[in-house]
C-alpha cells in the first residue's frame, strides 16, 4: 500500500499530475484497489463512489491534457465526512434516515473543493449528529482502527471514517469537521494529522449542525505538510483572511509552552511518554520550552461534564428541523440530547457568557509563546467490547475529548500529529494550540516540528496488513 501513488505527498501528486508522470484516473483506480482490499474489513465509507469518482478523474486528465489547471487539488482523492452535504450523494449524518434533499445543496466548503475537480471518493462514517469522540454508531457500526487487526478498537470521533480513509489508501485529504476534537482526535486515533480552523474562518453552512456556536470544519492529511497544501488550496476561497501558509520557521525561533497541569491526567500508558520524548526532541533540536498553564481548564471541563453548549444547540436543531428523527437516535446520543430539557434558557445564557470569558484568557495566555504542546488523547483507542458495560461509553467519550476541547471552548487553532506508539501499539498524538486566526501559522510551526520529528509513516511504519 505504501507504493501506491495516492500515499505520495499532495504536492508530489500535484507536481506529477501536471508533468504527466501521473494521472488522477491512476490516482483513482488505486484508491479503487485499496476499497477493494481493506474497505469491508477498515469501514471508513458510508457511501462509496468509486466508480463515479473514477469516471470524474478520467475527465480530470483530459482537462489536464488540454493545458487546463482548476486548483492544486485536481485530481486529488478526496473523502468528505457525512455531515457535509455534497452534490449527488446521500447525507444521513451518522442518523438511521437520509436527510432530506436539500441536505445535498453543496455549502462553501464543499463547492471550493468540487471547483478544482478532485476525486470525491465518498462520504465517511460519523457519529450519529457528530455527537462523540470515540467513532461507534448504533445504526452503521463503528469503522476499524487499522493500527489493531486484533481487536475491534475504536477510531476516534465523530469524523469516525476520514482518519481511516487515509490510512487505508483511499483518500489523500480528508475533510470533517470539529466541535469538541472531531478532526483532532480522529486524527491522533488513526496516526495522521488533522487541522481545526479558528471557528468563524471557514463557513459551516450545509454541515449539519452539531453546535453553531462551535463547530468548525477542519481537515485531516497523512502530514502537516499536505495539511498546509490543502490549506492554501482552499482558504482563499474561504475566508477574507486568506493568509498563506508562510516559511517553515526555524525551531530555534519557536517558544513553546508545556502545562504541567490537567493535560497529563489518567495517560494510557506510553502516551505521556511518547509526548515528553517528542517535546525533548524539539528543545534538544533549538526550541526554547517554557512551563505555561492555560487559566480556568478545571473550570472549563466542569462545563464540558454538564454539557457545554452542544446537547442544547442539537436538540434545538433536530426539534426544529428533523423532529422525527429524535426517537430514533443511538443512545448515547439521545442520553445527551434529552438532558437538554433539563437546561434552562438562563442557563444556556450563562455558559456562552462564561466561553467569551474563558476565550479571552486564552488568548491573552498564549500571546506569552509561539504554541502550546500537550498530548492530543489520554486515551488507548478502547475496543468495542470494552464500551458495552454501563458508564463505560461515557467515561471513554469524556477521557477521548478532554485535552481537545479545550481548543474549541476556549477558541482557538488546533492541530495535531503523531510522535509514536503507546504501549498497546496504537498511535500517539502530539497537540499544538495556538490564539485564534493563527491558522497559517500554526501549520508553518507544525512543518518544523514535523520536520524534526518525521511524519507519521516515517514515526509509526506502516499499519499492519488486513
Amino acid at each position: 500500500m505504501t507504493d501506491s501513488p495516492l500515499m505520495r505527498p499532495l504536492s508530489e501528486q500535484h507536481a506529477g499530475l501536471r508533468s504527466g508522470k501521473l494521472t488522477a484516473t491512476a490516482l483513482a483506480e488505486a484508491s479503487v484497489e485499496a476499497n477493494r482490499t481493506r474497505g469491508q474489513r477498515d469501514h471508513a465509507y458510508l457511501t462509496w463512489n468509486g466508480e463515479v469518482a473514477l469516471e470524474t478523474a478520467r475527465a480530470t486528465d483530459r482537462v489536464l491534457a488540454n493545458g487546463g489547471d482548476t486548483g492544486p487539488l485536481m485530481g486529488v482523492p478526496v473523502s468528505i465526512k457525512d455531515i457535509y452535504a455534497v452534490p449527488g450523494l446521500p447525507t444521513y449524518a451518522g442518523s438511521a434516515r437520509r436527510l432530506p434533499r436539500h441536505w445535498e445543496a453543496p455549502g462553501p466548503m464543499v463547492s471550493a473543493l468540487l471547483r478544482q475537480l478532485p476525486s470525491v471518493m465518498g462520504k465517511t462514517h460519523t457519529v450519529e449528529f457528530a455527537f462523540g469522540g470515540l467513532g461507534t454508531n448504533a445504526h452503521w457500526g463503528a469503522p476499524r482502527n487499522p493500527w489493531d487487526q486484533v481487536h475491534h478498537r475504536t477510531p476516534g470521533g465523530s469524523s469516525a471514517g476520514a482518519g481511516v480513509s487515509l490510512v487505508n489508501g483511499t483518500a489523500s485529504l480528508a475533510l470533517g469537521t470539529d466541535t469538541a476534537g472531531s478532526v483532532r482526535v480522529p486524527a491522533a486515533m488513526t496516526g495522521v494529522a488533522g487541522l481545526k480552523t479558528t471557528v468563524g474562518r471557514w463557513s459551516t453552512s450545509q454541515i449539519v449542525p452539531l453546535s453553531a456556536t462551535l463547530d468548525t470544519p477542519g481537515l485531516l492529511a497523512r502530514s502537516v505538510d499536505d495539511l498546509a497544501f490543502a490549506f492554501d488550496a482552499l482558504d482563499g476561497a474561504l475566508t477574507s483572511r486568506s493568509r498563506r501558509v508562510p516559511s517553515r520557521p526555524s525551531l530555534a525561533d519557536l517558544t513553546f509552552g508545556v502545562p504541567e497541569a490537567y493535560f497529563w491526567e489518567e495517560c494510557s500508558p506510553g502516551i505521556a511518554e511518547s509526548v515528553e520524548a517528542a517535546i525533548r526532541q524539539l528543545e534538544a533540536a533549538g526550541a526554547r520550552i517554557v512551563r505555561l498553564d492555560l487559566p480556568r481548564t478545571d473550570e472549563l471541563f466542569t462545563l464540558f461534564r454538564q454539557g457545554g453548549l452542544a446537547a442544547v444547540e442539537l436538540a434545538a436543531f433536530l426539534k426544529t428541523q428533523l423532529p422525527e428523527a429524535i426517537d430514533g437516535l443511538d443512545p448515547n446520543v439521545a442520553a445527551r440530547v434529552k438532558a437538554a430539557d433539563d437546561i434552562p434558557g438562563w442557563e444556556y445564557v450563562r455558559r456562552c457568557d462564561v466561553l467569551k470569558s474563558l476565550s479571552a484568557s486564552a488568548a491573552e495566555c498564549l500571546t506569552r509563546v509561539d504554541a502550546l504542546l500537550t498530548p492530543t488523547v489520554t486515551l488507548t483507542p478502547p475496543t468495542l467490547e470494552s464500551l458495552e458495560p454501563d458508564g463505560a461509553y461515557a467515561r471513554a467519550n469524556m477521557q477521548a475529548l478532554r485535552n481537545t476541547v479545550v481548543g474549541n471552548f476556549m477558541g482557538l487553532c488546533g492541530l495535531t500529529l503523531p510522535v509514536g506508539k503507546d504501549e498497546a501499539g496504537m498511535p500517539v498524538g502530539l497537540q499544538v494550540l495556538a490564539g485564534p486566526w493563527q491558522d497559517a501559522r500554526l501549520l508553518a510551526i507544525g512543518q518544523a516540528i514535523e520536520a524534526e520529528l518525521g511524519n507519521g509513516l516515517a514515526i509509526l511504519g506502516a499499519p499492519p496488513a488486513a
